[in-house]
């Protein structure tokens, strides 16, 4: 899913790449002849309480440059039939799915076009020296490293002295799938009004760009940074992810409550519950197991014992790391990494940034 900016406090990075990262990955899509579904987003409230949260989502979404407008229920009926709501919704205009398996295929064979060698299955050992890594295939030499190692890039930062206060707690998210015969109840996505206490939005529905119809996620503490299956991906960290589990349940009240609620949902009927109370005309029978599954690399500021919310740039003289690149790090993938070449040329001291008329970054000799 292509995000837009609904969810993020103005001002972090988050809210900041959204928009203008959603953008960028809908036109190189159209650019390289990728789908694109652009269906929107409804997000629906399930009693009167939820309602105010909407006008909160509304506010966070105008200042964030999303473009968002709050619907009433004849509305939402005519954009998404089977959708429940009390009395508003909120429509999200920009909301798109993608096809990110293409986007990659397409962005390795473009990069390998302009000579940039990329080494796959490699793994990081740490560093042999300074300007020197070592890896499982040889060591290679840089000049200025940037450690974009997703789940894995607190391990990578804590080899350069960074982050070492910021410790991972990995999330799973496992979905279940609609049946065919009853995939027309949703033409976009449908997604509840989420706790804006905790990082997760919710049991919701999305139509893939291929017209599949996932449901879910969960949003369970998993055991290891690839524990995508059910014994699969456990690591030899998994204790000790377990005691800072243990602590941050005994410390922290919204992910004491994420832990209690989020647990339930592995039982189907707890699953179909949530389901249901946001689409119309579901049977516990329309929701079949899939293979889909994620991570989500959720690290925790250790001294306060608080999830973080967001982006996180941490930089050596010799080095740059990109850490908690959670939802929705793809989405703002594109604009990203133009913020992240921004502080890179801006360290090399002789180039600086200056917006063409195009509104691309444009570089000049200082």
């Amino acid at each position: 899913v292509l995000h837009s900016g609904v969810y993020y406090s103005p001002g972090s990075l988050r809210a900041e790449c959204s928009a203008k990262g959603n953008r960028l990955m809908k036109e190189y899509c159209r650019r390289k002849g990728l789908p694109v579904l652009e269906a929107g987003k409804v997000i629906v409230a399930r009693d009167e309480k939820e309602t105010g949260t909407i006008q909160e989502l509304f506010m966070r979404a105008a200042a964030n440059g999303a473009a968002v407008e709050i619907i009433d229920e004849s509305r939402l009926k005519r954009i998404e039939p089977f959708a429940r709501t009390c009395r508003m919704a909120l429509f999200c205009h920009d909301t798109a799915m993608i096809d990110p398996h293409a986007v990659l295929s397409t962005l390795l064979a473009e990069l390998s076009s302009k000579g940039v060698m990329v080494l796959t299955r490699t793994r990081f050992l740490g560093l042999k020296s300074r300007g020197r890594a070592k890896t499982d295939r040889g060591d290679i030499g840089f000049e200025y490293f940037i450690n974009a190692a997703g789940a894995y890039s607190d391990k990578v930062a804590s080899a350069f002295g960074v982050a070492r206060d910021l410790k991972l707690i990995p999330f799973k998210g496992i979905y279940r799938k609609l049946c065919k015969k009853k995939a027309s109840l949703v033409r976009g996505n449908i997604y509840p009004v989420p706790d804006l206490r905790n990082p997760f939005l919710g049991v919701h529905f999305t139509r893939s760009a291929s017209g599949e119809v996932y449901v879910g996620p969960t949003a369970m503490p998993a055991l290891g940074r690839e524990n995508y299956g059910i014994v699969s991906g456990i690591s030899g960290e998994a204790v000790s992810i377990l005691g800072r589990e243990a602590v941050l349940f005994a410390n922290n009240r919204p992910f004491r409550t994420v832990a209690f609620s989020e647990t339930f949902k592995y039982l189907p009927g707890f699953f179909y519950r949530d389901a249901k109370a946001i689409v119309k005309g579901l049977e516990p029978g329309d929701l079949e197991p899939c293979a889909k599954a994620g991570i989500r690399p959720q690290l925790v500021d250790w001294e306060k014992k608080e999830l973080v919310m967001d982006f996180v740039i941490k930089k050596t003289d010799e080095s740059m790391h990109i850490l908690n690149a959670i939802s929705p790090a793809f989405t703002c993938s594109m604009e990203f990494a133009s913020l992240v070449a921004d502080e890179f040329m801006a360290g090399k001291g002789g180039l600086h940034d200056r917006r063409d008329n195009t509104g691309r970054r444009a570089w000049h000799k200082a």
